[in-house]
């Protein structure tokens, strides 16, 4: 599929689910020293689901809800949206984002269906943390990948290398030096890219700040994120997963710079993601200087949430 690839899409129908969200109280404490760094947290389950593309096999880790709770997961013939495709409708509702504050402070976890529609987000109780990766080769080009037509938000849109959340488990909630995104940002470049981990060591993001949008998508989903920006300058190998991945394309600063200008002028149908036109616009193109430059460091500020509408 080229880069011009037309944007066609039909909303679900929809189908209204009425959010369950357990109280902070309800929640495991996040101290588990009898566990190690990779298992999940103690409330939840995980388990492995195994697909084929016709080039590699992907293994996605997913956690379920805690199996302590009262509200049971449906099962796949009677669930809302049951028409959705089954790869997006798995993650939908057995991914759990975590749940926070303005300031980044976590409060709780739901499931990544309740937290992207978009009645919940309007009623301000589905703030999630989410990661945004920018991978740049040896000559500097950044990698953007094209969102496959069966996503459920924002499907066939370009965007930067990959963006997702870090789940409800103990080895993505670190908070120290962004640990935890940084496993779910690793974890998420396979899965989505088949870019193998060894090609992306967790200690080679460097997180260079954080962001909080709020983007509707086509009126019954929408995104309401606190995002962490991490860039990685890396030569990998890329074998992108067709469920998650319609297309994938290396560019340099004039190349997207293009881009943005058939964006904008409504050319070839083409659009680009809410959160990555928010980072072009404020950040990237003084950051790509960095990357060039060998400077990253110099970017970094993790101490401030910037607030872009």
């Amino acid at each position: 599929m080229s880069l011009t690839s037309r944007i066609l899409f039909t909303p679900p129908t929809t189908i209204k689910l009425s959010p369950s969200i357990p109280p902070p109280s309800a929640f495991c404490p996040l101290k588990t020293p009898s566990l190690s760094s990779n298992s999940p947290h103690p409330s939840l389950l995980r388990f492995t689901h195994i697909t084929k593309s016709p080039s590699s096999l992907f293994a996605r880790v997913f956690s379920s809800f805690n199996p302590t709770a009262t509200t049971s997961l449906p099962t796949m013939g009677d669930a809302p949206d049951a028409g959705m495709d089954a790869v997006q409708r798995r993650l939908m509702f057995e991914d759990e984002c975590i749940l926070v504050d303005e300031n980044d402070r976590v409060v709780g976890h739901d499931s990544k269906y309740n937290c992207h529609l978009w009645e919940n987000i309007l009623k301000g109780n589905a703030l999630h943390r989410a990661f945004s990766v920018f991978l740049f080769n040896s000559k500097h080009e950044l990698l953007l990948q094209q969102r496959s037509a069966t996503k459920v938000t924002f499907p066939l849109v370009w965007t930067n290398t990959c963006c997702s959340h870090p789940l409800y488990r103990e080895s993505e909630l670190i908070d120290e030096d962004a640990r935890g995104v940084r496993n779910a940002a690793q974890r998420k470049l396979f899965d989505e890219l088949g870019i193998p981990a060894e090609d992306v060591p967790v200690d080679q993001f460097s997180p260079l700040g954080r962001i909080l949008y709020k983007a509707p998508s086509d009126g019954k989903w929408g995104e309401h994120e606190l995002d962490y920006l991490l860039f990685i300058v890396r030569d990998v190998s890329v074998n992108p997963n067709p469920d998650e991945v319609a297309d994938i394309k290396y560019v340099n600063q004039d190349e997207l710079k293009e881009l943005l200008r058939k964006a904008d002028a409504g050319e070839e149908g083409l659009k680009l993601s809410p959160w990555f036109r928010l980072v072009v616009d404020n950040f990237l193109f003084k950051w790509w200087d960095h990357v060039e430059k060998g400077t990253l460091e110099e970017a970094a500020d993790m101490k401030a949430i910037h607030k872009l509408t």
